[in-house]
């Protein structure tokens, strides 16, 4: 997938909204392999302005909850990919993807696993030549309490899950102003 600079993004876009081309006949005036790209960058835009097109810095970090609640709205509406993307204020829809592909592969639990390569610490460099304990060798009480982690994630969920069901647009109301101002902290 090819990248874009912000300025080429914001020079397709006002082409698009000066009104005197269409999706496809930019993609294919600009190389552009799909006019999905524009659409993307075309709301984007209007939804967050300039800074929605630029490149995020740092990669932003969701919790669990807000991955769940992303899909569960996405679900319940029977909104698209770009309408949960826009409704959430998260400028990657494509995330949301990622996001459904772990949840239905692994669960609640893929959707808390980190991406990358763990940070090393500095007991860990010290300490590179002595041999672990893979994964898969945890101590009883750690396995339950891995379990009971889950579990309690579980319950969360589908406590959020039935208020959301009961009152979709009370609930979407109060937990706006929350997925907002979480995600404008992320992107620092």
């Amino acid at each position: 997938m090819a990248k874009y600079n912000e300025t080429f993004k914001y020079m397709i876009v006002q082409e698009y909204l000066s009104g005197t081309l269409g999706y496809e006949l930019l993609a294919n005036k600009y190389g552009i392999k799909s006019k999905a790209q524009i659409y993307h960058w075309v709301a984007i835009y209007k939804k967050f302005g300039l800074e929605g097109l630029s490149p995020k810095k740092n990669k932003e970090v969701y919790s669990v909850q807000f991955k769940l609640d992303v899909l569960s709205f996405m679900k319940r509406t029977g909104a698209s990919v770009m309408e949960t993307a826009l409704e959430f204020g998260l400028t990657n829809p494509p995330i949301i993807t990622s996001w459904k592909r772990a949840f239905l592969q692994g669960g609640t639990e893929a959707l808390a696993r980190p991406k990358g390569r763990p940070l090393m610490s500095d007991k860990a460099k010290n300490k590179k030549s002595k041999p672990q304990k893979p994964n898969s060798e945890l101590s009883r009480e750690q396995e339950l309490e891995r379990e009971n982690e889950l579990l309690r994630l579980e319950v969360e969920y589908l406590k959020k899950l039935r208020a959301f069901q009961m009152d979709p647009e009370g609930y979407l109301e109060k937990h706006k102003q929350r997925y907002h101002s979480s995600s404008k902290k992320h992107s620092d």
